[in-house]
């Protein structure tokens, strides 16, 4: 979504104003008058049954404006759908405007929705209506979201396979610039155990090295050597597993984001 730069009306429609304060189960719901006055306080699931008493909530009271903290959502959607002018107000601005009511700085969901109804009302000049974005903007963004999170989850299971290798193969940690890197994982699956690297050798190294990069392989033969010992044994193809089973996470995560670049 996208804010336009049209402005709102001076006065708001039947001059009443609403406020939603977001959260993840449920929504807190705020109407105010054109004297500030709250003449509405509920709160809404997040549910299909629970946005459709939002919007019977607005047409009660003849709320055709609301304010809300984030610019998209079921939410969002549903309120432009019915027709209603939605403004969007920042988090860290009703953070900053809660000490105009003289409250602590303490989130609460029903006073936080007060303050976005009431801040409607009086600052309208400084506000804009919501524009919706086109269908081919919000796959845009849609996606670019997407790719974010797994990028997120890549990272947070490489720092995973990481922290297991410094126990299973201490070797391997360090050995390339990236844990993650197409290289660092061709070598773990070829040579992700202690054992398997015991009987390595410059030479049984450099075809793994040749064909995954530029890597010298009596470097990565050195680096290896002067490594700690990690498990061996029974011990060692049990962490094999693990190990195993994350470079196949990592594998699948490296493919789904390539699919979204």
């Amino acid at each position: 979504m996208q804010s336009a730069r049209n402005t709102l009306p001076e006065e708001p429609p039947g001059d009443v104003t609403c406020g939603i304060d977001w959260a993840r189960d449920d929504h807190a719901v705020s109407v105010v008058n054109a004297r500030g006055r709250e003449i509405c306080r509920c709160s809404v699931e997040h549910s299909a049954a629970g946005l459709r008493e939002l919007l019977a909530v607005l047409a009660r009271y003849g709320a055709r404006e609301a304010a809300i903290e984030r610019p998209d959502g079921p939410v969002v959607d549903a309120l432009l759908s019915a027709g209603i002018t939605v403004v969007v107000i920042s988090p860290n601005q009703i953070k900053n405007l809660r000490s105009r009511y003289g409250s602590a700085d303490n989130k609460d969901d029903r006073f936080d929705a007060y303050v976005l109804a009431d801040t409607l009302r009086t600052d309208r000049a400084r506000l804009a209506p919501l524009t919706p974005d086109s269908p081919a903007t919000v796959t845009l963004r849609r996606t670019c979201r997407d790719r974010k999170d797994l990028v997120s989850h890549r990272v947070a299971v490489a720092n995973q396979l990481r922290a297991h290798l410094r126990n299973a193969f201490p070797g391997a940690v360090g050995l390339f610039a990236e844990i993650d890197s197409p290289i660092s994982l061709k070598f773990l699956a070829r040579f992700g155990t202690q054992d398997r690297a015991a009987w390595r050798s410059p030479r049984r190294l450099a075809a793994c090295a040749g064909s995954c990069g530029r890597a010298d392989p009596a470097v990565l033969h050195a680096r290896l050597a002067a490594a700690p010992r990690g498990a061996a044994g029974d011990g060692g193809a049990a962490q094999a597993h693990v190990t195993a089973a994350l470079l196949a996470v990592l594998a699948t995560r490296g493919q789904e984001i390539n699919v979204l670049s």
